[in-house]
């Protein structure tokens, strides 16, 4: 059975749900600002997102704790959200944002706030980053925040939440530094304009040519493939690495062609499916209020996000003269 094209998989993305929907129509279909604005306010009402605002408690958190019980607490269906990509002025979720980081780390930037700072995992601090930046969260905190995580850039140029513990690691951890690196995009794309904007460029820089020694999930040394639950196509990843993870993040940042992503985009297309779609291969075990796709089935979040690889993928190949070599982050 031939696989099908990007333009034959769009009706079934746009019969799913609303946050497939507005997501398909600004990233593939490159609809106006008015249409896909108005798709996306139907997360709020319709779906999965919905279903989620709709199991809030009355204190503002989720599922009877803040970072756990994984995976209905308050920090993990925050990320949910900001990945159905509600609206982020919804004041719900606004007053939840705030909560995580009161109850993580502290209401002020004061001394208390600093040593909890630097005691938390990097992991954690990158999704309260994540998560604030979302939804507008605007004070010192934040600032905080990013110059903690400038400062805790391991020799390699990435991150590991293990650094604290005994042995200390010598290498950053995928994990670690796809959950930093994640909370420092929203940031910027949120901050135009900050006296830390350009440090935050450059470690993203340096971290993500540390990706691309490794292939994005090979060993920099043997080439041989760091984790095998790293060429599995899981969402929600969680806190979890895995390619397509990665993939999506160079997409997001418009990162220019480099050799070293082919491995992983022929990883990604590997999982293709006959009928053109991306599976979901593995889930994370944990308590869930629910699953937004069934394990072995074709995933619409899959597809949307592989789609939207390939589409920036493509564009980069497209800039390449014959005579080009690959070429580094620029």
């Amino acid at each position: 059975m031939p696989k099908s094209t990007t333009s034959e998989l769009v009706p079934w993305l746009m019969s799913g749900d609303p946050a497939i929907r507005w997501q398909t129509l600004r990233d593939l279909l490159g609809a106006s600002a008015e249409r896909w604005q108005a798709e996306q306010q139907r997360t709020l009402a319709e779906g999965w997102g919905a279903q989620f605002l709709a199991l809030q408690a009355p204190d503002g958190s989720w599922g009877g704790g803040i970072y756990s019980p994984k995976w209905t607490s308050t920090t993990y269906t925050l990320l949910t959200l900001c990945a159905i990509g509600i609206p982020r002025d919804h004041p719900p979720a606004q007053r939840a944002a705030e909560l995580v980081l009161d109850r993580q780390l502290g209401s002020r930037a004061d001394e208390a706030f600093m040593r909890n700072l630097a005691a938390l995992d990097r992991c954690i601090v990158g999704m309260d980053l994540l998560i604030a930046a979302y939804f507008g969260i605007r004070d010192a905190r934040l600032d905080a925040i990013v110059e903690n995580l400038l400062v805790e850039l391991m020799p390699d140029r990435a991150w590991n939440c293990r650094r604290l513990r005994k042995p200390k690691p010598h290498h950053s951890s995928f994990h670690t530094t796809f959950n930093v690196l994640e909370g420092l995009r929203e940031w910027l794309e949120t901050t135009p304009s900050h006296a830390l904007r350009d440090d935050v460029l450059a470690a993203e820089k340096g971290a993500l040519e540390f990706v691309l020694e490794h292939r994005l999930f090979k060993s920099d040394k043997t080439g041989a493939i760091i984790d095998y639950r790293f060429t599995l196509l899981s969402y929600p990843h969680r806190w979890h690495y895995n390619v397509l993870r990665g993939l999506a993040y160079f997409a997001r940042v418009n990162a220019p062609y480099d050799e070293r992503l082919q491995d992983a985009l022929e990883l990604l297309n590997s999982h293709h499916r006959a009928d053109g779609a991306w599976p979901v291969q593995h889930k994370y075990p944990g308590r869930a209020f629910f699953d937004m796709e069934q394990a072995g089935r074709p995933s619409r979040w899959n597809t949307l996000r592989a789609l939207r690889v390939l589409k920036w993928w493509e564009a980069q190949v497209g800039t390449q003269k014959p005579s080009d070599s690959s070429s580094a982050l620029s």
